[in-house]
């Protein structure tokens, strides 16, 4: 085998087999929106799915137990990782532009009025307010874990976990009760679509981002992390954090100052 002092430390499928899985669930969500068929999107599913699993399996096998992620390596992941939450910070940019876009100027087709006359947004200080309140808890019990992590505590970082996922579980159900509740769908003009696709995206990221917790929080219990050997760990409390920071500026912006 070759050594490189690269992430990508062994020659790896998993990044073709997972852009053919995001191919595939883009082509399935068109197909299932158009034609209500759910074959493509079942085959996307399993195909990510697959592919985070053995690719996640690799990772902690390269980094506990084969020792690859030296300095070196650590390096380039921690400037990956940066760059991935940047190419993040602009997809959620173009979301809010639409937003802006069609809110301080709205056109004669929705009444020259936001929201629209027809349309009844969400009350920002009941299920919102509660949804900002459970993200900012669990910023902060995931703070909590990463100090346990670096004093060595293990108890307390598995406890602090542990209530990180769940928060984050609770703000799924409880956003999608509010999905179910509210009186106008992605289809009721840009209002609709530029709501249910920016919160709709931010909650699919709250999801990746409890699985990602929870891959952690196995590590910690079978004590793949160390005192200053848990890059895994920090990536995954990186990206929960910037699903924090995002949640509090669809609040104010679309929960709030658009209603």
């Amino acid at each position: 085998m070759i050594r490189t002092p690269f992430h990508l430390v062994e020659f790896s499928p998993w990044p073709l087999t997972g852009s053919l899985g995001a191919m595939m669930l883009t082509v399935g969500l068109t197909t299932w929106f158009h034609t209500q068929s759910l074959i493509t999107l079942l085959i996307s599913f399993i195909l990510i799915i697959m592919t985070m699993l053995q690719w996640w399996r690799d990772i902690i096998r390269e980094s506990t137990f084969q020792g690859y992620h030296t300095l070196k390596v650590s390096l380039g992941m921690r400037m990956g990782m940066i760059l991935f939450i940047t190419s993040e910070i602009c997809f959620f940019f173009a979301f809010f532009w639409a937003y802006f876009h069609s809110s301080l100027a709205p056109n004669m087709e929705i009444g020259a009025s936001w929201p629209p006359f027809y349309i009844h947004p969400i009350n920002p200080f009941q299920v919102p307010l509660l949804n900002t309140a459970i993200l900012l808890a669990s910023g902060v019990t995931v703070t909590w874990a990463h100090h346990s992590l670096l004093y060595g505590n293990q108890k307390e970082s598995t406890k602090s976990m542990i209530m990180t996922i769940i928060l984050g579980m609770y703000f799924t159900i409880l956003q999608m009760q509010e999905y179910l509740e509210t009186s106008f769908s992605i289809s009721d003009s840009i209002y609709g679509s530029t709501f249910f696709v920016a919160t709709g995206f931010h909650g699919l990221h709250v999801i990746i981002g409890t699985m990602f917790l929870s891959i952690c929080l196995m590590r910690i219990m079978y004590f793949h992390f160390s005192t200053n050997h848990h890059f895994g760990f920090e990536a995954a409390a990186w990206y929960w954090h910037f699903v924090d920071v995002v949640w509090l500026f669809l609040y104010t912006c679309i929960y709030w100052w658009g209603s």
